[in-house]
């Protein structure tokens, strides 16, 4: 856990309105563009100019899901919510 995070790139800002307003409307409450200190390939492909947010499904921390540890674990309404979520962000940009 102590890689750096995704940090915002060009182009991001559009992605994360995408995702936010369906967010809010499913979830019930506004979320936020944060850095988390995840290891992912997704911030080298922002580092290359590639415009990439990381979005998923679960609760608010790693800690609630165990995240990385044998029983790591997700809610299937999350998943659902979030893949709702995900299908009207792409509905918008496309």
């Amino acid at each position: 856990m102590l890689a750096e995070p995704l940090r915002p790139c060009e182009g991001t800002d559009t992605l994360v309105k995408a995702i936010s307003i369906p967010a809010e409307a499913i979830m019930g409450e506004p979320i936020g563009a944060k850095g988390a200190p995840l290891y992912t390939d997704a911030r080298h492909y922002c580092e290359a100019g590639v415009t990439t947010v990381l979005y998923g499904a679960g609760p608010h921390s790693l800690m609630e899901v165990n995240a990385h540890g044998a029983d790591e674990h997700l809610d299937l309404s999350h998943l659902r919510a979030e893949t709702e979520i995900v299908v009207l962000a792409l509905k918008d940009l496309l």
